[in-house]
């Protein structure tokens, strides 16, 4: 059972443990080892107590253990994250949390986000459309290429 609660500047470390634990798993298929491993080692965005503190980020549990978390800017419908542990993909964490991501969005509609190449598929089949590859520059100081993506239902 899936289990979503609110997520607060506090849960931070734990929820970025859990984001570089699944870039390390799902994304070395996609990325080379030089820019998985500087995009791995930046630190947390100075943006999450801000974007948590507004209501914008939901963590997920599975029975005890964190499983997942995600954060959406409200103001602006950008998803700015959503990572499930490895231990619990396929489980369906990332589809429940992007639901509530939903929930909280000012307009549902009006969500978009920089995909990485390996979560492509997952957000397609989450009603997402592939508008264009791009590249996003990371904080940590590299090109991450990557594809536009909006709700599909967004002309």
């Amino acid at each position: 059972m899936i289990t979503l609660t609110p997520a607060n500047a506090a849960d931070i470390p734990a929820l970025w443990a859990l984001r570089t634990r699944a870039l390390r798993s799902q994304c070395a298929g996609h990325y080379g080892p030089e820019i998985l491993d500087t995009w791995a080692a930046a630190p947390a965005p100075a943006s999450y107590p801000a974007l948590l503190a507004q209501g914008g980020g939901v963590q997920a549990h599975r029975g005890a253990e964190l499983a997942g978390y995600a954060i959406l800017d409200r103001a602006s419908g950008e998803v700015d994250a959503v990572f499930v542990d490895p231990q619990h993909g396929g489980k369906g964490v990332g589809k429940a949390l992007l639901r509530a991501l939903e929930q909280l969005a000012t307009e549902p509609a009006a969500m978009h986000l920089y995909a990485s190449l390996n979560a492509v598929p997952f957000y397609e089949a989450a009603g997402f459309r592939a508008r264009e590859q791009t590249q996003y520059r990371h904080p940590a100081g590299v090109l991450l290429d990557c594809v536009f993506m909006t709700r599909a239902d967004r002309a």
